[in-house]
């Protein structure tokens, strides 16, 4: 069995602009802020609030982020590198404000005139592009979701026995990030019409999910014999 590396996967993770940290503007929120800049209430807020952003995308790019912190603190404890698991975590807090970012463009094209034939083709052009848009940041966490589960294996291998629930936990978090933008990738290929695209992300997510689900399981084997 072979697992995709860390660096493998980070590239394939960076290779989305759309996963650039943007301010956002929280329909609650005063001034222009980043999930990072905001205190944790504040957040949950943003989340239970009656506005579309942020959304189950920006959820689990949380999750997966606190998933990844977890995994530095077990890798921390036993003197293991951390940078790659940091540069992962980094760019998990970025996909937050990109996913929330990215569907405000999706709600900003539905609300788009379609009185006319001409308005209406405009708007369903601009709707797809959106949708693009708005598929690229869950892909972009799942690559940084099987990313971090590779790294899982190299903590886990080494994880003092103290740590193997904080471990557990971080895998399970991260599996379940991947699992929530795999459904967040489908829900947008449904309604999106270039079959050429849909099948070539389909293709990815499919790997990138088996690829994930492979390295949460060896994690979690080498956890159970520590």
């Amino acid at each position: 069995m072979r697992f995709a590396s860390s660096a493998e996967s980070e590239r394939a993770g960076s290779a989305s602009p759309s996963t650039a940290s943007p301010l956002i503007q929280c329909e609650n929120c005063s001034v222009a802020q980043t999930f990072a800049d905001r205190p944790f209430r504040d957040v949950l807020a943003a989340f239970g609030s009656p506005s579309p952003t942020p959304g189950g995308g920006s959820a689990c790019a949380a999750a997966a982020a606190l998933g990844t912190s977890l995994l530095r603190m077990g890798a921390g404890i036993v003197n293991m590198d951390q940078q790659s698991l940091l540069r992962i975590e980094e760019r998990l807090i970025e996909a937050m404000d990109a996913d929330a970012a990215a569907y405000t463009y999706v709600i900003a094209a539905q609300r788009a005139p379609k009185d006319t034939d001409a308005e209406r083709g405009l708007r369903s052009a601009a709707i797809q592009v959106a949708l693009r848009g708005a598929t690229e940041v869950p892909l972009s966490i799942m690559r940084l979701c099987a990313s971090a589960l590779y790294e899982a294996t190299e903590v886990a291998a080494r994880a003092r026995r103290s740590t193997v629930g904080d471990i557990a936990c971080a895998v399970t978090l991260l599996r379940c990030a991947k699992m929530g933008a795999q459904l967040t990738i489908e829900a947008n290929l449904g309604a999106l019409t270039d079959a050429q695209y849909v099948g070539t992300v389909g293709e990815e997510f499919r790997v990138l999910s088996e690829r994930a689900d492979n390295a949460a399981a060896e994690a979690e084997r080498l956890l159970r014999i520590r």
